[in-house]
């Protein structure tokens, strides 16, 4: 593959002093989610989802949930309006690991080239500011 035909993606992993069953409360449920992230209406699980922002109440990112194996692995599309009619995907998967949980993330299936590079950074610096928060959180401060 040349880097023209490459699929773009993220990939991060961060480490928890937390049980999978509390970090999956912060990938599914509303009050969790808004702490680090986005809000949804109702917990996620497979099926349509919308997220809003926690202080403008703006829809920001929707998609479908498409799998949901609790503590274990969440995936769902991906869609927010920069990307257009674009969708990705983001993958979640959770480890449990001695003293707590190892959180991977995959968002694959990013819009291409270099008129999209743009969007790839503002993306990965979103995730890295939003699981900082998440971080924050769960370990106490």
């Amino acid at each position: 593959m040349t880097a023209t035909t490459a699929a773009t993606s993220l990939h991060k992993t961060i480490y928890l002093r937390a049980t999978p069953a509390q970090v999956w409360a912060y990938l599914t449920e509303p009050e969790k989610l808004a702490i680090w992230f986005h809000k949804p209406e109702s917990t996620l699980t497979p099926g349509p989802y919308e997220m809003f922002g926690t202080e403008s109440g703006n829809r920001l990112m929707w998609g479908e949930v498409l799998h949901a194996d609790p503590f274990n692995r969440l995936e769902y599309s991906f869609t927010i309006a920069p990307m257009g009619e674009a969708t990705s995907t983001v993958i979640w998967t959770l480890t449990e690991v001695p003293g707590g949980t190892r959180l991977s993330l995959e968002h694959t299936g990013l819009p291409q080239g270099a008129e999209a590079f743009d969007l790839t950074l503002a993306l990965d610096k979103g995730w890295d500011d939003h699981i900082s928060r998440m971080r924050a959180d769960v370990h106490g401060g």
